[in-house]
Formats: C-alpha cells, sequence, structure tokens
C-alpha cells in the first residue's frame, strides 16, 4: 500500500513536468487536471484502505541524505487525514478542469506539486520527509497564489503568505532538530521512543505550535489567510482552506501528540486551547465583518480551525491527567469536526467560485437574487452554510456537539487554574460557533436572497454540467457526513489510537452517537425526521389555514416607496446591505475586538452633496504584529546598508569575528548538552 502511494506521488511530479510543456500541447493542460483528480482519488481510497488495514512497515525512498533517508509509512493518523486531502483535491482539480482554461505552465504546474507536497508530509515516516514534504507544499502553494497576478492587491497577499510560511519553517526546523537531540536518528519510530523533556519539551511545544499554527491560521498568525484566499483561484482556494490547514493540523497532532509522548505534563495542551478558543473567537466575529465572499470564508476557516486546536488541546491535557476515555473524546470530536470542514469547506469556496462566474462578483453588494438565476448552486451553498453554521444533521453539528460534551466533562482535571481555562474555552467555543452561524445567515442571505443588486447578478446562468457534479456531490457527502457521525468515529479508531494511546471510543452506533454511556445520545436520521415532519405539518397548516391560494409575488420592500424608473433592481436602501447586517455586532464586540469605527459625514445645510456614511475595522493582528515587524523590517534594512560601505578590514574582521563565535559555540556545545 505505501508503494502504491509513493507511486501516486511519482504520477504527481511527472504531471508538474508536463505542465511545463503545456503550451505545446493543447490536451496537456486537462491532461495535468483530470490527472490530479485521479491521485487524489487515489490517495481518498488508499486513506480509506489503510484505515482498515496495516500500513505495514516504512517505505525507504532511493532519495535523500545518506545520514538521514527519506521514508514513508501509512498509519492510523496519516490514512485518516490522507481521505480529506483525496476528497479536496478530487473535487478541487475537477473544478479546475472545468473553469481554469489557461494552458501557462505557472499555473498549472503548481498544483500537483502542491498536491504532491501535502500528500508527502502526511505520508513521511521521518522529520527530514515531513519538512521536505511541509516547505514543497509551502513554496508551490505561493506559486498558485502568485502565477499571473498584476494587481497590486494580489502581490502583496502572496509576498504576505511567503512571509509566514518561511516563518513555519524556520520554526520547525529547529523543533525536529531538537526532538532528534544528539542521537541523530530522525526516523519518528526512535523521536516517539525519546520524547522531548524539560527545557527541551517546552521549546518544541513552542516552536510547533508557531510554525504548523501559522500554517493552520491559529491567531495571532493568520493575517496571512484572507488575502490569500480571496486571491488564489476557487480551486486553489478550496485547497488552501480545506487542505492545506487539515494538514498544518496534521503536523500538530503527530508532532505533539504522537511523537511529543503520552507522559508530558498537563500544560502542554495549554497553548493549543488557548489559541483554538481565541481563533474560534476571532474567526467568527471577522466573518461577520467581511463584505467580500471568500474573505468571509476564510475567517470562516480560522474559526473552524481553532475550534479542532481546541479538541486537540484538550485531548493532550485530559490525557496528561491520565483521564483516557475523555481525551479519546476531545480527540474524535477534533478529527470528525476536521473532516467536516474539508468537505463544507470545500463545497463553498467553489460555489463562491460560481457565483464569481456567473455574477461576476465577490462583494455581498453586487449580489443578490442569485437562488433564482442559479438554484442547483444556491441549495449547495446553502447546504455547505448550514453545515458551516452547525445544524443538525449536516457534518458540522456532530464534531461540534461531542466537542461541547468533552469540554463540559473536563471538569473531572482536579485542577482549579485548567477547570477555569476549560470554562472560559467553553464560553469562546460556543461565542465562535454563535458568530460562525450568524456570518454564514448573513453570506447565504445577502447573496442568494431579495432581488439582483447589478445588472451582472441579473443576467447570472447556471453553473455547467461538471461543476454542478461537483457541487452536488460535495453537498450529498456534507449531508451523508453529518448523518452518519458514529460509523465515521469507528473509522477514526486508529487515529484516535496513536494520538490519544487510548484504545476506547466514544459510544456510537450506526444511528447514533453519545459522549457515555450514561450521557444524551445523538441520534442525526431521528432529528432529520423530526425536522421533516414538523417542516411537512407545518406547511400542511399554513395551507390548510390560508384562504387563497398561493401565488408568486415581489419581495417584500420594508415599506418604502416604488422605485423611480432610474433604479430598475429598486432602492438599495430597500434591501440590507453587508455592513448594515453587520452593524449590531460591529458596535457591540467590533469596537474592543477589532477597534471598529464608524464614521458620517453629512453634507452641509443647503449642499446637495449626498452623506457619506463609512464603516471600518481592523484585525489586532495588523497592530501588534504585522506593523512591528514592519519596523524591524526596515531598520533591518537600514543596517544592512551601512554595511555595504564597510571597507576591507571592517569586512575581513566582520568575517573573523563570526568564525570565533561560531568555534566557541562549537567547543561549548557538549557541556550545553550535558547540562540539558
Amino acid at each position: 500500500m505505501t508503494t502504491a502511494l509513493a507511486l501516486l506521488l511519482l504520477c504527481l511530479l511527472l504531471l508538474s513536468l508536463a505542465g511545463l510543456a503545456a503550451t505545446r500541447h493543447p490536451w496537456l493542460p486537462q491532461l495535468v487536471r483530470y490527472g490530479c483528480a485521479a491521485v487524489s482519488a487515489g490517495f481518498a481510497g488508499l486513506g480509506l484502505a489503510g484505515l482498515a488495514l496495516e500500513g505495514g512497515a516504512p517505505l525507504l525512498l532511493p532519495v535523500g541524505p545518506p545520514w538521514a533517508p527519506l521514508s514513508l509509512e501509512l498509519d492510523g493518523l496519516s490514512a485518516f487525514f490522507l481521505v480529506p486531502l483525496g476528497l479536496v483535491g478530487l473535487a478541487a482539480m475537477l473544478y479546475a478542469a472545468a473553469r481554469e482554461t489557461a494552458a501557462m505552465p505557472r499555473r498549472l504546474v503548481p498544483y500537483p506539486l502542491f498536491l504532491a507536497g501535502m500528500a508527502l508530509t502526511v505520508l513521511a515516516a521521518d522529520g527530514i520527509t515531513l519538512l521536505l514534504g511541509f516547505e514543497a507544499m509551502s513554496l508551490a502553494s505561493w506559486a498558485l497564489l502568485a502565477a499571473g497576478h498584476v494587481e497590486e492587491e494580489r502581490r502583496e497577499a502572496a509576498r504576505l503568505y511567503l512571509g509566514f510560511a518561511l516563518f513555519g519553517a524556520a520554526c520547525l526546523i529547529p523543533a525536529i532538530g531538537l526532538m532528534t537531540g544528539l542521537a541523530g536518528d530522525f526516523s519518528f519510530a526512535a523521536l516517539r521512543a525519546a520524547p522531548p523533556e524539560g527545557w527541551r519539551a517546552g521549546a518544541v511545544l513552542l516552536l510547533v505550535v508557531a510554525g504548523a499554527g501559522a500554517k493552520a491560521g491559529l491567531v495571532p498568525l493568520h493575517p496571512w489567510l484572507p488575502p490569500a484566499h480571496a486571491a488564489a483561484p476557487a480551486a486553489g482556494s478550496a485547497l488552501l482552506s480545506a487542505a492545506m490547514t487539515k494538514v498544518a493540523l496534521y503536523v500538530l497532532a503527530r508532532l505533539l501528540l504522537d511523537l511529543g509522548g503520552p507522559a508530558q505534563p498537563l500544560w502542554w495542551g495549554l497553548p493549543l486551547m488557548v489559541l483554538g478558543a481565541a481563533s474560534a473567537v476571532l474567526g467568527g466575529l471577522r466573518a461577520t465583518q467581511e463584505t467580500d465572499a471568500k474573505r468571509l470564508l476564510a475567517c470562516s476557516t480560522i474559526e473552524h480551525v481553532g475550534l479542532v486546536a481546541l479538541g486537540l488541546g484538550l485531548a493532550a491535557a485530559l490525557r496528561a491527567a491520565d483521564l483516557g476515555p475523555l481525551a479519546a473524546l476531545a480527540a474524535g470530536a477534533a478529527l470528525l469536526h476536521l473532516l467536516a470542514h474539508a468537505v463544507f469547506k470545500a463545497l463553498l469556496f467553489l460555489a463562491a467560485g460560481e457565483m464569481l462566474h456567473g455574477a461576476g462578483a465577490r462583494r455581498l453588494d453586487g449580489m443578490g437574487g442569485l437562488i433564482h438565476a442559479m438554484p442547483l448552486v444556491g441549495w449547495c451553498a446553502l447546504a455547505g452554510a448550514a453545515a458551516a453554521a452547525a445544524l443538525p444533521p449536516l457534518a458540522g453539528f456532530a464534531g461540534e456537539w461531542l466537542l461541547f460534551q468533552a469540554l463540559l466533562a473536563a471538569w473531572r482535571v482536579g485542577a482549579l487554574g485548567f477547570q477555569i481555562l476549560v470554562m472560559a474555552a467553553l464560553a469562546a467555543a460556543a461565542l465562535g460557533t454563535a458568530l460562525g452561524a450568524a456570518a454564514m445567515l448573513r453570506f447565504w442571505g445577502l447573496a442568494f436572497l431579495g432581488r439582483p443588486r447589478t445588472p451582472r447578478t441579473l443576467g447570472a446562468q447556471e453553473a455547467a454540467p461538471l461543476p454542478r457534479g461537483v457541487l452536488a456531490g460535495l453537498a450529498g457527502l456534507a449531508a451523508l457526513l453529518g448523518l452518519l457521525p458514529g460509523p465515521l468515529l469507528g473509522l477514526a479508531a486508529p487515529a484516535l489510537q496513536r494520538i490519544t494511546g487510548h484504545a476506547g471510543l466514544p459510544e456510537f452506533t450506526l444511528l447514533s452517537v453519545s459522549a457515555s454511556a450514561p450521557a444524551a445520545d445523538y441520534a442525526p436520521l431521528a432529528v432529520l425526521l423530526l425536522l421533516a415532519l414538523a417542516g411537512l405539518g407545518l406547511a400542511a397548516l399554513l395551507r390548510r389555514l390560508s384562504p387563497w391560494p398561493s401565488r408568486r409575488a415581489p419581495p417584500w420592500d420594508g415599506g418604502f416607496m416604488a422605485p423611480p424608473a432610474h433604479l430598475p433592481f429598486g432602492d438599495p436602501a430597500t434591501q440590507p446591505s453587508a455592513a448594515g447586517f453587520a452593524q449590531p455586532l460591529h458596535r457591540m464586540l467590533g469596537t474592543p475586538l477589532l477597534a471598529a469605527q464608524e464614521h458620517l459625514r453629512a453634507a452641509a445645510p443647503g449642499d446637495p452633496v449626498p452623506a457619506r456614511f463609512e464603516s471600518r475595522f481592523e484585525d489586532p493582528a495588523g497592530r501588534w504584529l504585522l506593523a512591528p515587524l514592519a519596523r524591524g523590517r526596515d531598520r533591518v534594512a537600514a543596517v544592512l546598508e551601512r554595511l555595504r560601505d564597510l571597507g576591507l578590514r571592517q569586512f575581513i574582521g566582520l568575517a573573523l569575528g563570526t568564525l570565533v563565535a561560531l568555534l566557541a559555540l562549537l567547543a561549548l556545545w557538549p557541556s550545553l548538552a550535558g547540562a540539558a
């Protein structure tokens, strides 16, 4: 099985080489895209097979340095993460085959390399292979962002993303080095046998959370995520949000929960819990304020990634407290929600791509009424938005419900400080979930309901057959995952065993799932039946009580008078705008958390100029992280400019001083390592 996966990686490399000749052969671009889709389907299939069967011994690759040969292995954890990677890759590449017609190599080559980097990271059996795959993933995704963009905003998004990608590498490389120590064996088996201790454990924890958290989009290392998703094509956005962030979460789970060892103290999971809770709140709040559809979905990703990270951190803390069943519950909630998010977020980003193609707009104020012009896209987007809002019985509910059950049961840990932290995390997760639901209501309502706001929206057309099939398939999969949370937990048993060390699972059957035997059950099929009966009963009651037959009429205009002839799409004041929809949350939570501001510029008496209302907000990471980094960059650049004026003697002295410092460090290293 591992050999088959290695061959699929080789196929991706060959497809990237084929993309270089795409301009000379018109059939090659589609071959590359459909080939990537086929390889992705192979990843998903082999991942499912790996969850059911033993993966076998690691496979040594005929490449790499002699002191650290590259190796691949398919265990329970890597097999589980390979499934969402394959599903998202299949959907994204089929969509790209239908909508992306460019044959330029710089638009084709990054796709297979991006998929190969993600798969290599997940399948790595040693630290060097993991780092190689992680950096290949980062550079290929940066190339995908930077390809063909001439707008300054998109170039700035690519530069910002590259900066955070390099920061992630600068953190993960020393983290792997510290975990390896002086033994020099980078294999996961050796790292698992000798987990870090003392100050090395603390350093590894901080470096891994910073390095992988930056790629996952955890607060405060999230500023790259909204502009990058807005700049990428729809298929690229789906891969970035629904697949790449999952690979970053895999790195967190592998290095901290698996290779970190079961004997770590209680504080081992606290950074993930704190950053996950903060990400859920800030991501959900930002999603309620964004007016760009793709930025809104990107901020929603920050929220959901935060919930998954919260679950992983809680699992690490509960395992340290020797509460194996609760740790398995928290980790199961995280993995279940991770899989669900991969499916419904890919669905939403591809639906946003169809909205851009059909309506010619990404801003919510430039859409409206798309449900009439694009009904299938609208209903599929509604399924994705309902799943993202955690509405039962769709895919987003079960994982969040189990996470709340785990948080409510975490009082069994006796430490008072930990109990206070858990209650704060529970409140933050609940707030983030509510904000995420409000953001999804705002997204779908403004885009698909009401009247068309522009002529292009009025002339929008339904999606082509292949994109319709992709969206319908993802919507059906989101419903299926929501109806079968129990079997999915059973499927994830090898992954849970790997990261929690506990063989038990949350209580589940084919039709229900429960946190424990005495706890309440969640039966999604029963919930679906009750909702269907309630809906049919309400419809029948309204039809019976109504004295008139149903008929189609214009939407209610809020009591405003009829628009003049020069406004064929109606008066904009009669429909809620994106800023108006968000104003209550903008004033209540946006002011303290996002430095939200509102300005009303009224005209002077007698001046016919219309009044202007402006509303803005600022992410706190911009003030506290990006702005200081920009000032530091300018200072370093000024110092380096002065180095150009040094004389020959000064350059020689600088080189000798550096050499002496390195020799001194080399001489002191054995004593420092012995003290550690």
